[in-house]
């Protein structure tokens, strides 16, 4: 393990920051051009300028194309005049998101953004690319080897809120309720995260009847894990679903829809992504937790250009953090915000992730006007 920071170090303060820390960070400079888009996931980029390299690790949640991807490509675009971003996404392989570290090493990208599948797997990667001189920005996962800041939401208040949530739905019936859990993939460190965040809250309070990870966060790995829990513990005797995302929400909900389990009990999510919102308005899903997108990536972009500046990261990380291998990582850790049908207007609608008509399709018109999202 190291013993010593990375080479960029900062004030290690403990605050949690907030969305305005992230914008005061670095100063804008002319706009520059960013990598084209590509369907393949496979690396690409426009030529000339400095090169930074943003390596996200699926398309298996929504956010990553639709919101992390083109809001870091902005964010770097407005800050650096002459850079440009060399993009790939791994689709869950580790073996290619190795390999695309590789080629950015190869292609001399100068500063990388990295959301590793699999953070231990990948620290040869980071190892590698700190030989050849490249700083590593993790990106909502905390990678594992010398990486030189790190930028995520608090995780273990996600499974606090979470959980807190679960308990809010059981009401006066928390006292013996029995509930499944849903959790992440075990190769991501914020699953095990989000498990003890929702853990600190749920233990003592409910009987977990199952509990189950889901390999890659995928939706089919929660409905075969919810039918398993259906099975085993009886469609009568579940009282709440711990789901620990969005997409194992999705997965989950099917499931008990297929065991003909009416009314469906609370199930909880996370990354407030439109489906979800929707099902919260219908009153399928209880909450998520957003995570707002812009905050997140604004960091990452002003710590990659920083770095790339040869900077220090004293004004943009206010904290400092420890992965299993390097200690005092510079770090900017946001605030999640629950979202319940009763403050849907107040956050996503608020802050522009969604309108209303978004989320207010025909198929959900008339749940939109019973809520009072549209009159």
């Amino acid at each position: 393990m190291s013993q010593g920071g990375p080479r960029v170090r900062a004030h290690p303060g403990r605050a949690v920051v907030t969305a305005a820390t992230v914008t005061l960070a670095v100063g804008l400079a002319a706009c520059g051009t960013v990598g084209e888009p590509s369907d393949s996931g496979g690396i690409t980029a426009t030529n000339g300028g400095s090169m930074i390299g943003l390596l996200l690790p699926s398309s298996q949640s929504s956010r990553y194309e639709t919101w992390d991807r083109p809001l870091i490509e902005q964010r770097i675009q407005e800050l650096c005049d002459d850079c440009t971003v060399e993009y790939a996404n791994a689709q869950l392989d580790v073996a290619a998101q190795q390999q695309q570290v590789d080629v950015m090493i190869t292609k001399g990208v100068e500063v990388l953004i990295l959301d590793p599948v699999d953070a231990r797997s990948l620290r040869s990667s980071v190892e590698k690319a700190d030989r050849a001189g490249i700083p590593v920005v993790a990106y909502d996962r905390l990678a594992e080897g010398p990486i030189s800041g790190y930028v995520s939401y608090d995780n273990e208040r996600v499974g606090v809120l979470q959980g807190e949530a679960l308990l809010e739905a059981l009401g006066d019936k928390a006292d013996g309720a029995q509930i499944v859990m849903l959790n992440g993939s075990p190769t991501d460190p914020n699953a095990a995260t989000f498990k003890r965040g929702a853990l600190s809250v749920l233990q003592g309070k409910v009987k977990i009847g199952k509990a189950y990870d889901a390999p890659g966060w995928r939706s089919e790995e929660a409905h075969a894990s919810m039918s398993s829990a259906v099975a085993a513990l009886g469609a009568d005797n579940i009282d709440g679903v711990y789901a620990a995302s969005d997409n194992l929400a999705t997965g989950a909900i099917s499931a008990l829809k297929a065991a003909k389990i009416e009314p469906l009990p609370p199930v909880t999510g996370q990354n407030a992504e439109l489906a979800a919102v929707q099902r919260i308005v219908s009153g399928e899903q209880y909450m998520s937790v957003y995570k707002p997108y812009q905050p997140e990536a604004d960091a990452a972009a002003a710590m990659a250009v920083a770095l790339r500046r040869g900077e220090e990261l004293d004004e943009i990380a206010e904290r400092r953090v420890d992965s299993p291998t390097t200690k005092n990582v510079p770090a900017v850790v946001l605030d999640p915000v629950p979202v319940t049908v009763d403050n849907i207007k107040e956050t996503v609608v608020k802050d522009g992730v969604y309108t209303i008509d978004q989320i207010c399709t025909p198929k959900f018109r008339s749940a939109c006007e019973k809520t009072g999202l549209i009159g």
